[in-house]
């Protein structure tokens, strides 16, 4: 069975940083791409980035680039998301998820619960 577990999310003001962590279990972590994902409330769910099982490639949704870091430790079978320069709208559930295909666009099979970022102003 795959499990997905984010850990890491809470409440910051604007400006600061948060670092997500998702932990994976029951699959061979290291041939999957990984993917964050977020959905604020009434927004549809956004894919925010990605990368490839070797960490060769990552994809970033344009909105966070040069704020928000993707990595993986496939010895720990963990998938990270350093955020800075956080911004009110960065609040919404975030969710880890993983697929074969190191695509924003591409479809994600598992997921985890979520962790809720709340940035205020």
């Amino acid at each position: 069975q795959v499990q997905l577990v984010e850990s890491g999310g809470g409440s910051v003001q604007a400006g600061e940083s948060l670092r997500l962590s998702c932990a994976a279990s029951g699959l061979t972590f290291s041939d999957n791409a990984m993917a964050w994902f977020r959905q604020a409330p009434g927004k549809n769910r956004e894919c925010v980035a990605v990368i490839s099982w070797n960490s060769v490639y990552t994809e970033y949704l344009q909105s966070v680039k040069g704020r928000f870091t993707i990595s993986r430790d496939n010895e720990k079978d963990t998938v990270f998301l350093q955020m800075t320069d956080l911004k009110p709208e960065d609040t919404a559930v975030y969710f880890c998820a993983s697929g074969r295909t190191p695509s924003r666009s591409a479809r994600y099979p598992y997921w985890g619960q979520g962790t809720q970022v709340t940035v205020s102003s």
